[in-house]
């Protein structure tokens, strides 16, 4: 039976001291007995003191190394300390911690072994800037037709990983910068099934986001080459 100590939230963050503590407090508040962990990935503000305030356990990198390494720095950290789920949510306050029952109830009820918070599913009230819409909207699409399932939000941040694929992120060939199409379409490859629940995100209020200045072209200039890296690599576990 799944309860709240089997699970741990999982929060990478960079210099979002602004957000991180009400973050953190708004989890314990749908989740008392779960465990938080907050990988700090470098940041030059005061992060990690903010978290560890809040009442989250605090892993710190000591210079920036992106998001798909932080983020597998917690997958680790959930194997080494023996979870069985993982579910993850961004710092800067755009994920909704009263969506976190629903992420629970779906890993209660379905053999998937990683499930996706949508925000394009029916019913979503969700504002997205446009260029970020139509952006997700062709990776969807992309991941689509290659993976023969729908899928509508591969870039969505807030996910739930059961131990079955925690095990694939925390070795060698997880080399992800951004985890998203490119990671969709390698679990796929190797047997992994994933499923979506419908989300929505609130506006951020505080510091920048990751996706500003150059960074979306660099994001999707990387996503195509490891998209197609990701085609031609043979199936099955074993080859990774």
């Amino acid at each position: 039976m799944l309860s709240e100590t089997d699970i741990l939230i999982l929060i990478p963050a960079f210099n979002e001291q602004l957000s991180i503590g009400e973050v953190v407090k708004g989890v314990r508040s749908y989740l008392e007995r779960a465990r938080i962990l907050v990988v700090d990935d470098g940041s030059s503000d005061r992060t990690s003191t903010v978290a560890q305030e809040a009442g989250a356990c605090v892993v710190r990198h000591p210079f920036n190394l992106g998001v798909g390494t932080a983020l597998q720095t917690g997958y680790k950290y959930a194997v080494q300390n023996g979870f069985s789920y993982v579910i993850q949510l961004d710092a800067d306050g755009q994920h909704s911690p009263s969506f976190l029952p629903r992420f629970i109830e779906k890993l209660r009820e379905t053999e998937a072994d990683l499930i996706i918070g949508s925000r394009f599913l029916a019913g979503n009230t969700t504002r997205i800037p446009f260029a970020r819409k139509a952006g997700n909207a062709l990776f969807a699409w992309i991941v689509t037709v290659l993976i023969g399932e729908k899928l509508s939000d591969p870039t969505s941040g807030f996910r739930a990983l059961k131990s079955t694929v925690l095990q694939f992120c925390i070795g060698d060939t997880y080399g992800f910068d951004y985890p998203d199409a490119d990671f969709l379409l390698t679990i796929h490859k190797m047997g992994f099934r994933i499923e979506e629940i419908p989300i929505d995100v609130l506006e951020r209020r505080n510091g920048i986001s990751q996706h500003h200045g150059l960074k979306p072209i660099y994001y999707t200039i990387k996503m195509f080459l490891s998209i197609f890296i990701t085609l031609i690599r043979p199936k099955g576990r074993n080859q990774y």
